[in-house]
């Protein structure tokens, strides 16, 4: 005799399933990003050790968290197509309880912020208003891979990592060289955010969601991807030149150019190879961060 699978027929989701639809592996780059802000606003770190874990909190199992729920739940019909075994389309998250736990996280989030200082609570408003207006209707940014990529990247890293820096520094509004960097790979991420998008190409022409694979054509959008990551950090090299932090500028000229090299075998096959030089490729890129983090660090 047949019987029906809990995934299928349960009324609450199971831990698994909830923690599955967070995506715990995403939560790193706003988390690296919070840190490379911490770390340039050359404070010490240890006099305020509690804020600085509780805004890494916030910025990956919270804030980064509830985007990814919220995009899961926007996403259903989509990923029915591309990864039916996800925890939504599955059933293993059932009925509404995708926007249940988008809601949930949204409220604990603020409360988090809220209890951080009006400066965190103000950022995490801004981020909170992108990571719905990514996925939500009407907006639904992620509708068009050129803002959608932008708003994920700007949310991600520029405004974790000046959140960062104004935590350490009282709340009030980081110096232009912190801004400068925030920016840049902010911009930066926009091509990461793109390697996500070579996975759901049939599934995104299917629910007329125009990603840069399906705007450009799968070689087109990785030459785009390869070259928006790149150029933010050539701008970087110039200006720690320019703030005479010389050896800092090799040291992220040299992750440029392990970047470049990964960036030439994932073009020879770019949509079997997006995953591989997201993995890689990212890892690197972070590396710069950090590495830029330490050079403003010791100008301040």
């Amino acid at each position: 005799m047949n019987r029906p699978t809990p995934a299928v027929t349960a009324s609450y989701p199971a831990p698994s399933a909830i923690f599955e639809v967070l995506h715990p592996i995403t939560w790193f780059p706003p988390m690296w990003a919070f840190s490379c802000g911490v770390v340039s606003s050359g404070q010490p770190i240890l006099a305020q050790w509690l804020v600085v874990i509780a805004g890494i909190v916030l910025a990956g199992p919270l804030m980064c968290a509830t985007s990814q729920v919220v995009n899961d739940w926007y996403d259903r019909d989509v990923d029915a197509i591309n990864e039916p075994h996800r925890p939504i389309p599955s059933g293993r998250i059932p009925g509404r309880w995708g926007l249940y736990l988008s809601l949930i996280w949204t409220t604990v989030s603020l409360l988090l912020a809220y209890a951080l200082g009006p400066w965190v609570f103000g950022m995490a408003l801004i981020g909170m208003a992108i990571a719905w207006g990514y996925s939500a209707p009407p907006f639904r940014f992620k509708g068009n891979g050129w803002w959608g990529n932008l708003a994920a990247g700007i949310s991600y890293e520029g405004l974790a990592w000046i959140t960062g820096a104004a935590v350490m520094i009282g709340g009030a509004l980081p110096d232009g060289e912190i801004l400068a960097l925030a920016l840049l790979y902010s911009l930066g991420a926009h091509g990461i955010m793109t390697l996500n998008d070579f996975k759901a190409i049939e599934g995104d022409t299917q629910m007329n969601v125009r990603s840069l694979p399906v705007q450009l054509g799968v070689d087109g959008a990785a030459r785009v991807a390869c070259l928006v990551m790149g150029l933010p950090q050539a701008v970087v090299i110039a200006l720690l030149y320019s703030w005479d932090k010389p050896a800092h500028a090799i040291a992220v000229g040299v992750v440029l150019l392990i970047q470049i090299g990964l960036m030439i075998r994932f073009l020879g096959s770019p949509r079997e190879r997006a995953t591989w030089f997201s993995g890689l490729g990212v890892s690197v890129y972070v590396t710069g961060m950090m590495i830029s983090a330490f050079a403003v660090r010791s100008l301040g």
